[in-house]
């Protein structure tokens, strides 16, 4: 499992990890059940800490992502779209709050943002 951490980013190591391994099983790239590497061997190969790997692994299975079987490791456990789809749907509109209180900063109306809005969707 191939996975980049970025030293310069402001983001911290275990969020790289989460974020990497999350994408990874909403693509479908890591299916159902599949085994992941075991936190040692995923810190050696990152070179990083085992706590850091840990973190990472203990937050994807508190959102549902992974689960451990003790004596065995983690393994991609069973995903329910709609929980993801709400998800995305919340990161969305954290993101729209944000433009729009940026365009209102900057004195942007709402018929150009919408306009704006239109053009990128179009752009899809």
């Amino acid at each position: 499992m191939e996975i980049y951490i970025s030293n310069s980013s402001g983001v911290p190591i275990y969020a790289q990890i989460t974020e990497q391994i999350r994408a990874k099983i909403l693509t479908g790239e890591l299916k159902e059940g599949e085994a992941l590497p075991s936190i040692r061997l995923l810190a050696k190969e990152l070179r990083i800490s085992v706590i850091t790997t840990k973190r990472a692994y203990e937050d994807l299975e508190k959102a549902g992502f992974l689960y451990t079987q003790p004596g065995k490791g983690c393994f991609v456990a069973p995903q329910n779209p709609e929980v993801h789809r709400e998800e995305a749907l919340r990161k969305v509109e954290q993101h729209l709050s944000d433009a729009i209180r940026a365009a209102q900063l900057g004195g942007i109306t709402g018929d150009e943002v919408r306009e704006t809005l239109n053009v990128l969707l179009e752009g899809e």
